[in-house]
């Protein structure tokens, strides 16, 4: 894996965290963003895997 893989793969974890502890929280609806953004960057992540 290169070193721009494993960035996107830990910022996708991290964010899922972060929604995970936003959605116990405080709920779905403001924990969303959060969500929508690990998916966005592990969506980034198998695509750039995909193209390999």
């Amino acid at each position: 894996m290169k070193l721009l893989d494993i960035i996107l793969l830990s910022l996708a974890a991290f964010f899922v965290i972060i929604g995970v502890y936003e959605i116990m929280t405080v709920g779905i609806g403001q924990a969303y963003t959060w969500v929508m953004v690990a998916v966005t960057l592990f969506l980034i992540y198998t695509y750039r895997k995909k193209g390999k």
